[in-house]
């Protein structure tokens, strides 16, 4: 990416090299998944071109009618969404990195050697490097703080042009295998060329990525050493784990950092004059203020090219230790039933000696259970008798996949006679 033009009163090394880092130093631009095009000040077009077959029998005299090919012309836009970095800081606390640099008297930023502003700034820049690599992959434009452009996974979720996996499930061991699998089955025949295949890249979480190296680890012949990493490959084609990619997401796309990637982000350091400030917050206070004005945004090239397997929604099911429903024959809970409210009473006369009680699961594959005794979803349970005053029913669910569990309680208070 070209070095941008500093457009700052405090011109220097250090400015530009946090203005590049801001914006680039992040795990999907730093691997070369992303191309950057930098300086937009409005919007960019992004022209997409396509032919189909062209080649046909030699004829002396074509005419319009033995035209073949319908070339496909369009374009996406880039267009870069106004942000701000701003904090507040006290100099005095990062003393022990400018003392040694810094005459006697007042700090005064301007004066400091380029080398303690670029330990000072250095500490911040990580911070917003680390928040701009999620928005390029998660973020979601909108009117609300913290809605600044659409990410790339927002783009291809929304896409009804990305092919998508059918039936997805939560990613585990068991089948991660066969979940790259169905994603490689859906590429495009000419993506699965050697020419383009070094490019085609699965991206996935750095959890899913570790549940590949486990199986691959565990199979006879085929893994290395338990204390060394396998190769993040699977079939040929870069297994790419990236921090901020959420889990039970794999992506398949051509990724490069040049122009011919279906990854794309438009950056710009804004119109603004002052595009980084540093300076006291007040004239007789001791804390600056750190600012930072710059635009960003991403999209997607050819749609069609790129494969989704998005089981997040089934994971969040199989992680639920919800009910949709419970009810108990002796009266009315207190208060209404509600999924997420866990305790509830009932107050019942002195002349009603049992209840049963009945759930539903929220899940299939859920285990619930009364006390130790396990419970049929939708069915009542085995009547259970009532003593004089508080009698507390405990109702367990364990999530289908396993993982999580959680009670519901309810106290049924039988009056005195």
């Amino acid at each position: 990416m070209p070095n941008p033009v500093i457009q700052s009163t405090y011109a220097g090394e250090v400015l530009e090299q946090m203005l590049v880092r801001a914006t680039t130093g992040n795990e999907i631009v730093e691997g070369g998944h992303i191309h950057i095009q930098p300086n937009i000040k409005q919007e960019f077009t992004i022209p997409r071109l396509r032919a189909g077959k062209m080649l046909q029998k030699r004829k002396e005299q074509p005419t319009e009618n033995d035209s073949k090919g319908e070339f496909k012309i369009d374009e996406k836009k880039l267009v870069p969404q106004d942000m701000m970095a701003f904090t507040t800081f006290n100099p005095r606390l990062f003393e022990h990195i400018w003392k040694p640099f810094q005459s006697e008297g007042n700090l005064v930023f301007r004066e400091l050697s380029p080398e303690v502003q670029n330990q000072l700034l250095a500490e911040m820049a990580k911070v917003l490097t680390f928040e701009l690599g999620y928005e390029y992959i998660n973020g979601v434009k909108g009117d609300d703080e913290g809605k600044y452009f659409d990410g790339i996974l927002t783009r291809i979720v929304s896409s009804a042009s990305v092919k998508q996996v059918s039936n997805p499930q939560a990613i585990q061991e068991s089948n991660i295998l066969n979940v790259f699998k169905s994603v490689i089955k859906l590429l495009p025949k000419p993506l699965k060329g050697q020419k383009f295949k070094k490019n085609v890249k699965l991206f996935c979480s750095v959890e899913d990525a570790e549940s590949y190296d486990y199986v691959l680890t565990e199979k006879p012949y085929k893994g290395v050493d338990y204390t060394n990493m396998n190769p993040e490959r699977f079939k040929g084609y870069q297994v790419i784990p990236l921090a901020d990619w959420p889990k039970d997401v794999v992506v398949a796309a051509y990724a490069t950092s040049g122009v011919d990637s279906n990854f794309w982000a438009g950056v710009d350091y804004a119109n603004d004059g002052d595009v980084i400030q540093i300076d006291k917050l007040t004239n007789a206070g001791e804390k600056y203020f750190f600012k930072m004005l710059l635009k960003a945004d991403t999209n997607i090239v050819f749609d069609e090219d790129i494969v989704l397997y998005d089981g997040r929604t089934e994971s969040a099911a199989a992680k639920s230790t919800l009910l949709s429903d419970l009810a108990v024959s002796a009266g009315d809970l207190t208060p209404e039933f509600d999924p997420e409210i866990r305790q509830y009473s009932v107050n019942v006369a002195n002349a009603v000696a049992n209840t049963t009680i009945t759930t539903s699961g929220e899940t299939e594959g859920q285990v619930i259970k009364l006390g130790g005794t396990a419970l049929t979803s939708g069915t009542a349970s085995a009547v259970q008798a009532l003593e004089v005053g508080d009698n507390i029913f405990t109702i367990s669910v364990l999530s289908a996949d396993k993982t999580d569990a959680d009670v519901y309680l309810v106290t049924v208070k039988r009056a005195e006679a």
